[in-house]
């Protein structure tokens, strides 16, 4: 590569880059990039109320699941006291008997 491609290269740069920068920094652009970023924010907000739905939604199972278990532990309890009444009551008869 001479030094004149060089130099056509670097102005060339040097042209691209101010034009880049005109372009970027216009009005136009700038309605563009607002544009943009209230769609994003839209995006946001609708993401934020999906996660918000599913974290009630998952408060609503965890609660129900409690209570499910609280019942089948109140049951356990229920089941043994009855094993021991009757292994009492069946003691007591022997004890009767004998």
């Amino acid at each position: 590569m001479n030094v004149l491609e060089k130099i056509a290269w670097g102005a060339g740069g040097l042209l691209l880059g101010t034009a880049g920068k005109a372009i970027l920094t216009s009005r136009d652009a700038k309605k563009v990039y607002t544009h943009c970023t209230a769609a994003v924010l839209r995006g946001r907000d609708c993401i934020m109320e999906t996660g918000d739905a599913i974290r009630e939604n998952c408060g609503d199972i965890y609660a129900d699941a409690e209570d499910i278990n609280h019942v089948r532990y109140a049951d356990a309890e229920k089941k043994k006291v009855q094993e021991a009444e009757a292994i009492l009551a069946a003691y007591k008869e022997k004890e009767a008997e004998a």
